[in-house]
């Protein structure tokens, strides 16, 4: 990096982290218009724009996603000498947006997060858990974890592993409705519960005709969290992933030997998967995922 001022890679650096002019100067205990001029300067030595205006504040450029990769890499063997210390966890700071299925942002991920948190104090984690996923080649997200691997784009993807679903109703329901013997049985006298067909954002939602076929849900939602609480509050039957529906004591499950199995994928973007908020908060969802593969793969 010949030719630039170590203390304006520094206020790149701040910047990157915090996403605003402001906040980096609060955090350098300079004025926003000093680190505006040293930014311009940077650019300058770079000859390319490292930062995008936005409303939200500033956004790295694909020169700027480049430069952080080279700069992280400096602050870390900054940071070993200063504290003698062979650790990342000091350095990985800035935000870190990960973008998940509503379901399993709810009830896997969220409840591991706080772990994550704590190892790396310096770093805001947005987690994005609904229904969609946000695009990875427009590098809407860090880190998503899909339903599917993208066909294309620039991307890295890898299988982070299989998970279960199955039948589930309330016990009270199945009181009153009774409990269907075969799969065929739900064709008649039973309520089921499902997505809405025009409103899947990922074919492998389409659970049903796997169950048995014809089957059509009477109660619908685009939401895995909203069919919980219909199923949860005796409406009817539905397909659920065995995290959720496991978890639940008010529900218990249907026909159990008709599973279904899907699979979840991590991906992250080629410019930036190297950064380390995208390398710390990979590490830590695929051990996170070791540790629950009991919850997504029950034996019974």
């Amino acid at each position: 990096m010949q030719g630039m001022d170590w203390s304006d890679l520094q206020v790149f650096l701040a910047v990157a982290q915090t996403g605003q002019l402001g906040r980096a100067g609060a955090a350098l205990r300079v004025d926003a218009t000093t680190v505006g001029r040293r930014l311009r300067r940077l650019e300058a030595a770079v000859g390319a724009n490292l930062f995008e205006q936005t409303r939200e504040g500033q956004v790295l450029t694909e020169a700027g996603e480049a430069l952080l990769l080279r700069v992280e890499r400096m602050a870390r063997a900054a940071a070993e000498i200063d504290e003698g210390s062979e650790g990342r966890s000091a350095s990985v700071s800035g935000i870190l947006r990960i973008s998940v299925a509503e379901g399993f942002g709810s009830w896997v991920l969220a409840r591991h997060l706080p772990d994550f948190a704590g190892m790396h104090p310096g770093l805001t984690v947005d987690l994005v858990a609904n229904s969609g996923f946000l695009s990875m080649s427009k590098r809407e997200a860090d880190i998503a974890v899909m339903l599917s691997r993208p066909k294309a784009g620039p991307i890295i993807a890898g299988k982070l592993s299989d998970y279960a679903l199955g039948l589930y109703a309330s016990r009270s329901y199945l009181a009153g409705a009774g409990s269907p013997q075969r799969s065929a049985d739900l064709l008649s006298g039973h309520s089921l519960i499902g997505y809405i067909p025009d409103l899947l954002y990922a074919p492998e939602l389409r659970y049903l005709d796997e169950i048995h076929p014809g089957l059509t849900p009477r109660l619908r939602s685009s939401s895995i969290n909203a069919q919980h609480q219909l199923i949860a509050g005796g409406a009817g039957i539905g397909v659920l992933p065995c995290f959720i529906g496991n978890a639940d004591p008010a529900l218990a499950p249907v026909l159990p030997t008709k599973r279904i199995f899907r699979a979840f994928w991590l991906v992250t973007h080629k410019d930036t998967h190297q950064l380390a908020r995208v390398q710390a908060g990979k590490e830590w969802i695929a051990a996170m995922i070791e540790r629950c593969r009991d919850l997504l793969l029950p034996k019974t």
